[in-house]
């Protein structure tokens, strides 16, 4: 049986536990203040990135890894003899699966696998237990890969947004939306879907509101969930979860409930207050 080794990038959220128990390793991506660089989770954590848009009253400009990164870790293990699975933020969300792509192309190695998870943050990090899961039952890579590509269009990701400003600032939101939706205390829910951010539904008033549709959507399709593991993930919104967590507490058969922290990268472009249930379906 071949050694396999997972590798993601720092959009997946899962916690330093959850990596380190599966054995997981993470290539990050970059969060750029004008001049200054800092390695996502590594050099900065999103409550400090909070800090520095405070600071500097501006937003961050987030990068991919470099190719050279994924050759560097890709090789590292495969001279340990190991064959390699990537997956990490969806391709449609950022260039870093090109990075990989790129790294792969330069090995000329067929140990080398990559898997576009068509997500981001949790919805990954879902993808990943998942591989690991694999893995520890001794299917080789290839058989890996084939099973996680059919479970990539069942993930379900969904946030509900607290402050519109992030999403405004970071150019995916209009100066008029962002206004009228403030004015009515709008409270979106965004979805990834084929590969992509939808808007769903929206609340309005308190954030909660938006966490309660959330629940329902969940309890609703409760029936049809892969209850394995289920993700709730946020930016600074611990309140939020416990919240979420009391509403779901009763639920007897979702086996394993996490609580997770965004990364900077995904911090910058939701928001603090954002949070969301993540789960795949059947």
């Amino acid at each position: 049986m071949n050694k396999i080794k997972i590798i993601s990038d720092s959009t997946c959220d899962l916690s330093r536990e959850l990596l380190e128990k599966h054995d997981i390793s993470i290539v990050p991506l970059l969060v750029n203040f004008k001049e200054d660089s800092y390695k996502d989770l590594i050099d900065l954590n999103s409550e400090e990135m909070y800090k520095l848009v405070d600071k500097h009253n501006m937003l961050p400009k987030t990068a991919a890894a470099s190719p050279g990164e994924f050759l560097e870790m890709f090789k590292k293990y495969l001279d340990q003899g190991y064959q390699v699975i990537y997956m990490g933020i969806g391709s449609k969300f950022s260039a870093t699966l090109t990075s990989a792509t790129t790294a792969k192309n330069m090995l000329e190695n067929e140990d080398v696998f990559l898997i576009d998870s068509q997500n981001l943050s949790s919805g990954t990090g879902l993808l990943l237990l998942k591989t690991a899961k694999f893995r520890d039952m001794g299917l080789e890579a290839k058989e890996i890969v084939k099973r996680v590509e059919e479970i990539v269009p069942k993930v379900r990701s969904q946030f509900v947004i607290e402050t519109l400003d992030y999403l405004y600032k970071g150019g995916r939101l209009s100066a008029l939306s962002a206004f009228m939706g403030g004015m009515l205390r709008i409270k979106p829910i965004i979805k990834v879907r084929d590969g992509v951010m939808v808007v769903g539904k929206k609340a309005r008033g308190n954030i909660k509101k938006g966490i309660d549709l959330l629940i329902q959507e969940f309890i609703n399709n409760l029936d049809d969930i892969d209850k394995e593991f289920v993700m709730v993930t946020h930016s600074l919104a611990h309140e939020s979860y416990l919240y979420i967590n009391d509403k779901l507490k009763d639920i007897n058969d979702i086996e394993k409930l996490y609580e997770t922290d965004a990364g900077c990268v995904i911090s910058s472009h939701c928001g603090k207050g954002t949070i969301g249930i993540l789960y795949i379906m059947k």
